[in-house]
C-alpha cells in the first residue's frame, strides 16, 4: 500500500571523475507534470534524458530541478581562447596608448569581449555519464521517500473523513423509518385540515402516500454513497502511487450521493448530517489536490 504527496524534497551529491554534482529536486502541487530544469553547459547534450528520468520518476507537478557542477580545482566550466585574447590586446594597447590612457583595466576589458571565454565543450560520456544517472536516480529516490511519507499522512486524514462520513450516514440510515412515518403523518393531517377527514378517497390517498414517499426515498443514494466510500478505500490497496486523480473523481461520486440525500430528505435532523457530511467531503477536497 503506497501513496504519494506531489510536495517533496531531494538532494544527491557525488563525484565523478574530477567533477563534483550537486543535484536538488523541488516538487510542488500541480494538474499535470511541469518541469524546470537548471544544469551545468557539460549536461547540456543530455538534457533531454535528464527530462525523461524526472519525468518518469516523479510522474505529476510542479517539479523544480537544479544540478550544480561544484568547483574541484580541475573541473572547468569555461575555456579562454588565448589566441583571440592576444588578437584584440595589440590593437587595443595601441588605442590605449595614442589615446594616452592607462592599461591598467585592460584585462577586464577582454574578458568580456565576444568569444574570448567560452563554455567548456566538456561532456559527460560512457562510464561517467552513467554514474550520473545513477546519482540523479538518488536524488529522485530521495524526493520520493520525502512524497511518501508526506502521502501517508494524507492518507490518514483522507480515511479518517470517509470514516466520519460513513458514520453520519449510520445516522440517516436510523432516521430514515421515522422520517417516511413522519411525512406520511403529516400529510394525512394537513389533508385532514384543509378537506376534511370525511371527505377523500383514503384509497386514493393510500396511492398517492406510496408515490410520494418512493419518490422521496433515499435508499438507494445511500446504497451508493456506501459502495463509493468502499471504493475509496480499496484505492489505497493499489500499488500505483499515482492515485490522486482517481481518488478526486471517486470523491466526487461522494458528494452527488451526499447532494441528492439532502434534496430528498424533507427532514431537518438528516439536512444537520448531510450539512456534516459536506463538510467533510470538501475537507477530502482540498487534501486531494496535495496527491500525486
Amino acid at each position: 500500500m503506497m501513496v504519494r504527496s506531489m510536495t517533496g524534497f531531494g538532494r544527491a551529491e557525488g563525484s565523478i571523475g574530477r567533477k563534483t554534482f550537486l543535484i536538488d529536486i523541488k516538487s510542488l502541487n500541480g494538474k499535470q507534470f511541469d518541469l524546470q530544469v537548471r544544469l551545468p553547459a557539460l549536461l547540456k547534450p543530455q538534457e533531454f534524458e535528464i527530462r525523461r528520468m524526472l519525468s518518469e520518476g516523479l510522474i505529476r507537478g510542479s517539479v523544480e530541478c537544479v544540478i550544480s557542477l561544484k568547483e574541484t580545482g580541475e573541473a572547468k566550466p569555461f575555456t579562454i581562447n588565448m589566441e583571440l585574447a592576444k588578437a584584440y590586446h595589440q590593437p587595443l594597447s595601441e588605442l590605449a596608448s595614442s589615446l594616452q590612457l592607462s592599461t591598467n583595466d585592460l584585462l577586464s576589458v577582454l574578458v568580456k569581449l565576444p568569444e574570448v571565454i567560452v563554455p567548456s565543450s566538456e561532456t559527460l560520456e560512457g562510464s561517467e555519464w552513467k554514474a550520473f544517472q545513477q546519482l540523479l536516480t538518488e536524488a529522485i529516490q530521495s524526493l520520493n521517500a520525502h512524497r511518501e511519507n508526506e502521502g501517508n499522512m494524507l492518507q490518514t486524514d483522507l480515511l479518517q473523513r470517509i470514516d466520519r462520513i460513513e458514520a453520519l450516514q449510520q445516522d440517516i440510515q436510523a432516521l430514515e423509518p421515522k422520517r417516511k412515518q413522519k411525512i406520511r403523518e403529516g400529510l394525512i393531517k394537513l389533508l385532514e385540515e384543509e378537506v376534511g377527514k370525511e371527505k377523500y378517497d383514503a384509497n386514493r390517498l393510500e396511492q398517492e402516500l406510496i408515490f410520494y414517499i418512493e419518490k422521496i426515498d433515499i435508499s438507494e443514494e445511500q446504497t451508493r454513497l456506501a459502495n463509493h466510500c468502499q471504493y475509496f478505500r480499496s484505492l489505497f490497496e493499489e500499488s500505483d502511487p499515482a492515485k490522486g486523480k482517481k481518488l478526486s473523481f471517486v470523491l466526487q461520486e461522494i458528494g452527488r450521493e451526499i447532494n441528492t440525500t439532502g434534496a430528498k430528505a424533507n427532514d431537518a435532523t438528516i439536512q444537520r448530517c448531510v450539512v456534516e457530511m459536506k463538510d467533510e467531503l470538501e475537507k477530502a477536497k482540498e487534501q486531494i489536490l496535495n496527491l500525486l
